[in-house]
């Protein structure tokens, strides 16, 4: 049964659309040119809801995700608006090649949240909490208990939970890493609050859970380039009920 969220959604199209400058690119023989999700890029438009990039490994999508993340304004390695550090300069020049098509209003709240080097963002947080200041400490918005004293996933979690505020920006990369099945689903339930508070997410994930959300879009990074689809069309849905499905039998082909 289709679910439908329209009429109870505030749809804010901070982001509407990214585009490649593909006239001031040198050569698309090197990297992130070449992948071809990137060589055949040209515009692709965001939902003001939720936006998914799936595809298997290498296909670019974390990499388009951190391009997006730092054109808006995030660091490379993930925080807010306003996190300032380097642990280790990886990130790939591609920013610099796309522009962001944004909308009129502008987000109140963003938050650039990868599971990669979420321990780099939570060491930041540390050290800048360190320092003597007047008001409240940085991590009394993470929900206050030390990020490095939780869990990976808690950790992530409570960052998730509590920071999130609302008429934001939201960019994750798999956070499927650091969450079991039944926290994707309450993230799915989170993620329709603030959508509901006027948010928009643009996410990169393996998981048909996440990518789950209706009234979203599906856009898929492939050796043929970036097209839209439905979650019941991607592999990922499929090779999953396949397995659940007939998990003995397809064990049994793996095996033998």
């Amino acid at each position: 049964m289709e679910v439908n969220l329209v009429e109870e959604l505030k749809e804010k199209h901070y982001i509407r659309s990214i585009k490649l400058e593909r006239n001031i690119i040198s050569s698309f023989d090197e990297y992130p040119f070449h992948l071809p999700s990137i060589k055949t890029l040209d515009e692709l438009s965001l939902h003001p809801n939720v936006t998914y990039f799936i595809g298997e490994n290498g296909m670019g999508k974390s990499t388009l995700l951190e391009a997006i993340a730092v054109a808006a304004g995030f660091n490379p390695e993930g925080g807010s608006f306003n996190f300032n550090f380097s642990t280790y300069d990886s990130h790939s020049p591609l920013e610099k090649y796309i522009k962001l098509i944004k909308g009129i209003e502008r987000p109140r709240d963003g938050f650039f949240l990868r599971a990669e080097t979420f321990y780099n963002v939570a060491t930041n947080i540390e050290e800048l909490d360190s320092e003597p200041a007047p008001g409240p400490r940085i991590i009394d918005s993470f929900g206050g208990l030390s990020l490095h004293q939780q869990s990976h996933g808690e950790s992530f979690w409570a960052t998730f939970m509590n920071r999130f505020r609302g008429n934001g920006i939201y960019l994750l990369d798999e956070p499927e890493a650091a969450l079991s099945p039944l926290r994707q689903l309450s993230m799915l339930a989170q993620i329709h609050e603030l959508v509901r508070k006027g948010s928009q997410f643009i996410i990169a994930t393996h998981s048909p859970i996440i990518m789950s959300y209706p009234n979203s879009k599906i856009i898929e990074l492939s050796e043929e380039g970036a097209k839209e689809t439905l979650l019941e069309e991607t592999n990922h849905y499929s090779i999953m009920k396949q397995f659940f499905e007939d998990k003995d039998r397809i064990l049994h082909h793996l095996f033998n």
